[in-house]
C-alpha cells in the first residue's frame, strides 16, 4: 500500500520522468526497497536526493493530545492536511517502477507486482519533513499518501499508493493543500497489471 517497491530505472530516465536536474549521484536497480531504508525523492528546492522512507513523529500529538509512537511510513490521504501529526510536513514524489503487495494466509502468501500497465515509471504522493536526531544529526524523511484501492488491485488489498501523473506534478508540488484532494484519489481502472511475483529475490538491494 505500498510497503515494498522497486526502482530499476536508470538515474537519467528518472531525472527526465520528473523534469528534474541529474544529481551527481550514483544509485543501482533496487528490487526490494523496504520502510527504514533511504529512498530517491523528488522535492521541489531539493531535487533529486535521498530521504529516510518513515517519519519519526517527535513531538507530534493526534487528536486526543497523545503522542504518536509509531514511525509514519504510509499517510492516509483522507487525513494527511488534516492531522496534528502531520503538522508542518511539505510534498514531494516518490519515483518508483511498481511495489508489492502480498494476498493469502501466512505461510503460504502471495506476492504480487504491480506496476503501470503502459508507462515504466510512476510517482507515489508524498510527504516530508527534517528529523534533529538527538546528536544533532538533520534527517530528511519521508512517507507515502495512501487512498483507496482502484479496481485493479481492490482484490490484492484496500489501499494504494496515491500515484500522481506527470500532468499534476506542479499541482501536487506546489498548489495549496486544500487543492490537492481532487489528486489523492485511485488510478483509472486499466491503468495498473498486478502479476503474481514469485521470482522476486526478497534479500537483493
Amino acid at each position: 500500500m505500498p510497503g515494498r517497491f522497486f526502482l530499476t530505472s536508470s538515474l537519467s530516465e528518472i531525472a527526465a520522468f520528473l523534469n528534474a536536474d541529474v544529481p551527481d549521484m550514483a544509485i543501482t536497480p533496487r528490487y526490494n526497497v523496504a520502510p527504514g531504508q533511504a529512498i530517491l525523492v523528488y522535492a521541489p528546492d531539493r531535487g533529486l536526493c535521498d530521504m529516510r522512507w518513515g517519519i519519526i513523529p517527535v513531538g507530534r500529538v493526534n487528536a486526543r493530545g497523545r503522542p504518536v509512537m509509531e514511525t509514519i511510513i504510509n499517510a492516509r490521504s483522507e487525513t494527511v492536511f488534516e492531522k496534528s501529526a502531520y503538522a508542518g510536513v511539505r510534498r514531494c514524489l516518490v519515483p518508483a517502477n511498481g511495489w508489492y503487495e502480498w494476498t493469502g494466509k501466512a505461510g503460504r502468501k502471495t506476492a504480487w507486482r504491480i506496476r503501470p500497465a503502459a508507462a515504466k515509471l510512476m510517482a507515489f504522493a508524498a510527504i516530508f519533513d527534517t528529523w534533529n536526531a538527538p546528536d544533532g544529526t538533520a534527517l530528511a524523511q519521508v512517507a507515502t499518501i495512501t487512498c483507496p484501492p482502484s479496481a485493479d488491485v481492490e482484490k490484492i488489498h484496500h489501499r494504494m499508493g496515491v500515484i500522481i501523473q506527470p500532468s499534476d506534478f506542479e499541482q501536487w508540488l506546489h498548489c495549496d493543500p486544500a487543492e490537492t484532494g481532487e489528486l489523492m484519489v485511485p488510478t483509472p481502472t486499466g491503468y495498473l497489471c498486478a502479476e503474481t511475483a514469485e521470482d522476486i529475490d526478497w534479500q537483493g538491494p
